[in-house]
C-alpha cells in the first residue's frame, strides 16, 4: 500500500496481509501486526453459562469457536440464575450476580469440563445483566440493577477472593447492554436507567478509577450481548432491543473514541444472548423474545450479516458467554 492510498485509510481499519499471512490494524500512522496467540491448539473455546428457558438454569455448554456445530455440556453453575455478568482469562470464565437477587461469583477452568465452584462475593446483589469485560489478569462487572447503580467491581482471576470496588460508571446503569475489551480498555455500550440509552463509555482496566465518555450507539439498547464481544481492535454490539427486539448489529474500533458504525444483522431479531469472542469471531448464542438455541456467529474483519453457528444443548435467554480467546487477552 503506498504511503498517499495510507493517508486515506480510516482509523482502525483492518486488512489481511498476503505477504506476511498476518491480521494488521491502521493505527493513524502505519499497519500493525494484530497479535493471535491462539490459547490452544484446538483454537479458542467459548463457554455459554445459565440462563432462563422458562425456569432459571444452571446449565453451562461450550463449543469451540473455530468450528461451529452443536454445543456440548459442559458442567453446572453453582446456582440456577440469569441476568448475571461475565469476564474470562485464558484459563479462567467468571459468572457473576444475576437473578434472584445474588452477590454470587464461581468460576469455571475453561479447558477442563466440570462444574463450577465458588469464588467469592461482589460487593453486593445485583442483576440486570452487568457488563463485564477484562485483561489477562483482572475482570471488571460493571452496573447492574435491584437497584439500577453505578458500581464497577474487580477480580483477580489467579486468586478468589471477594470482589474489589474499581469505580463508577457515567450513570447508574441496568447494563443490558454491550461490552468488549482490549488488552487495555473494557468498552460498555448501552443499557437501561431506565431510559434505554446510546451511551458508550470505557475505562483502563489495569487501573482503578471512574468511566469515561467514548462516544454514542447508532441505536439506543439494551438487552444486547452478554459478555465480551471483541477482539483487541473490534467491539461488535448486536441485538436487544432498539427500543423494539433487533437484529441489528454496530460496533466501535476500542483503540479510538467516537461513535459506532453499522456492522449488519443478526439472523433473526434476538433479545438477550450471550455474546463473546475469538481474535476472529465474535458469536451471539440463545436469547428471546422467543427462547432459543441459535447460534450466531460474525467475522470480526468483514462487516456483514451474521450467519447460523450451531445450537445450544436447550432454548435459553438471558446467559452470559466467556471464551479463552477474546480481544482482552491480546
Amino acid at each position: 500500500m503506498t504511503q498517499s492510498s495510507d493517508a486515506i485509510v480510516p482509523l482502525g481499519a483492518m486488512r489481511f496481509n498476503s505477504d506476511s499471512s498476518k491480521l494488521e490494524y491502521w493505527n493513524g500512522s502505519a499497519w500493525f501486526q494484530i497479535r493471535t496467540l491462539p490459547p490452544a491448539v484446538t483454537g479458542a473455546r467459548a463457554c455459554v453459562m445459565t440462563g432462563y428457558g422458562p425456569a432459571d438454569v444452571n446449565t453451562i455448554d461450550y463449543f469451540n469457536m473455530a468450528t461451529g456445530g452443536a454445543a456440548v455440556d459442559f458442567g453446572d453453575d453453582t446456582i440456577a440464575r440469569r441476568q448475571a455478568g461475565g469476564c474470562s482469562s485464558r484459563t479462567r470464565g467468571i459468572c457473576a450476580a444475576g437473578t434472584p437477587d445474588v452477590d454470587t461469583i464461581s468460576f469455571i477452568e475453561i479447558a477442563t469440563a466440570g462444574n463450577a465452584l465458588d469464588f467469592g462475593n461482589l460487593s453486593g446483589s445485583r442483576n440486570g445483566g452487568p457488563a463485564g469485560c477484562s485483561d489477562s489478569t483482572r475482570g471488571l462487572i460493571c452496573g447492574g440493577a435491584s437497584p439500577v447503580q453505578d458500581t464497577i467491581d474487580f477480580i483477580t482471576f489467579a486468586s478468589t477472593g471477594n470482589a474489589t470496588d474499581f469505580g463508577n460508571l457515567l450513570n447508574s446503569t441496568e447494563t443490558f447492554g454491550g461490552s468488549g475489551n482490549s488488552p487495555t480498555r473494557g468498552v460498555i455500550a448501552g443499557g437501561r436507567t431506565p431510559t434505554v440509552l446510546n451511551v458508550i463509555q470505557f475505562v483502563t482496566i489495569a487501573s482503578t478509577g471512574n468511566a469515561v465518555d467514548f462516544g454514542d450507539l447508532v441505536s439506543a439498547r439494551r438487552g444486547a450481548g452478554i459478555g465480551p464481544s471483541s477482539n483487541v481492535v473490534r467491539a461488535i454490539f448486536g441485538g436487544g432491543y432498539t427500543p423494539s427486539a433487533t437484529d441489528s448489529m454496530e460496533f466501535i474500533t476500542i483503540p479510538t473514541t467516537g461513535n459506532s458504525q453499522d456492522f449488519g444483522d443478526l439472523v433473526k431479531n434476538t433479545t438477550m444472548p450471550a455474546s463473546t469472542a475469538s481474535n476472529t469471531k465474535v458469536i451471539f448464542a440463545g436469547g428471546g423474545p422467543s427462547v432459543t438455541t441459535t447460534i450466531n456467529s460474525v467475522e470480526i474483519a468483514t462487516i456483514g450479516n451474521a450467519i447460523d453457528f450451531g445450537d445450544l444443548t436447550d432454548d435459553r435467554e438471558q446467559p452470559v458467554g466467556v471464551s479463552n480467546g477474546h480481544g482482552g487477552l491480546g
